[in-house]
Parts: structure tokens; sequence; C-alpha cells
């Protein structure tokens, strides 16, 4: 049932100023330079401050996003990566590992790290992706950070006895009745 106010997360925009560090791979560079292009500009209108950081290729984005964010100093780190599929089973395990140490980057520090690697069949696949007619997925890859920073500020502005009151009214609705 609907209530009328806006869910946190939904799109929200971060509060102007959040810290963001986007880390990008060479490895395809005209595809990763235009998705970077796209996420700046997003970050841009955001109001976002942003660091750039370079890695040699994809492999390498979890252990940069891991490091940055070992730093503390972002609210949200954005890997972006370019990762074509070649006549050899190279493609499935990079692609593979890179998604895999990602998600386990995402599940592991308490900042925004969305997956912003292209997996594509096709250089052509790619640039379509990177400011072709798919559109620029860099916007997209900023727009999922954004939206995780300002879930995370959202929450940070709930006082934690109010979320333990929520969460006792929770359980305590959900217990079965004799």
């Amino acid at each position: 049932m609907a209530t009328g106010k806006k869910r946190a997360g939904t799109g929200a925009p971060a509060r102007r100023g959040a810290r963001v560090a986007i880390v990008r791979a060479r490895w395809n560079e005209d595809v990763t330079l235009a998705l970077e292009r796209g996420a700046i500009e997003r970050a841009a209108a955001s109001g976002a401050n942003v660091d750039l950081f370079e890695v040699a290729g994809s492999f390498e984005l979890p252990a940069a996003v891991a490091l940055l964010a070992d730093t503390g100093r972002y609210d949200a780190v954005v890997p972006i990566g370019c990762v074509i599929r070649g006549e050899t089973p190279h493609f499935e395990y990079i692609a593979q590992s890179v998604a895999k140490g990602i998600m386990d980057l995402t599940l592991t520090y308490p900042i925004a790290i969305p997956f912003g690697v292209l997996t594509c069949d096709t250089i052509e696949q790619a640039r379509e992706r990177a400011g072709g007619t798919e559109g620029n997925k860099g916007i997209e890859f900023m727009d999922a950070a954004l939206e995780m920073v300002a879930l995370r500020q959202s929450l940070a502005r709930v006082p934690p006895s109010a979320r333990r009151s929520a969460r006792k009214a929770s359980s305590a609705s959900s217990r079965p009745t004799r």
C-alpha cells in the first residue's frame, strides 16, 4: 500500500558534495574514455566532487576499488572498464573474475560501488553503449553510485534509536499469534 512518501534509494539524488572516485581501465580506451566522460558529466551535474584514477585493464579494477575504498575518502568508487569477447575463453575468465570481485567489494565496503564494466561481444556493441545509439552507460554507472550514496545518507539521518524501534515493531508484527 502506497503511503505517498518518497522512498529513499528510488532515484533520490545524493546531497551535493558527494565524494566520488572514478577508476578507469585503459584497455579498450576509446570506449572507457567515453564512459568516463559520461560519468564525469553526471557527477558534475549532481555537484559531486570527483577524483580520477587509471589502471591497466578491467582485471585490475577490483584491486584498485579496494585500495580507494580503504582510504575512507570516498562515498562512492565507480569502476569503469570494457571487456570484449575474443576467440578464446579469456573473456569468460576476465568478465567473471571482475564481476565477482566487484560484487564482493560492494558487500564488504559501506560505500557505493556500481558495476561499471561493459561485457560485449564486439567493439561495435561497446561503442554503442559508450555514447552511441544505446546511450552512455557511464551516466548510468554514476547514477547507480549516487543513488546508493543517497540511500546511505538517508539512513545516516535516521537516529539509531528510531531504527531499533522500527525493527522491534516489524519483528513484533511478524510474530505468529497464539
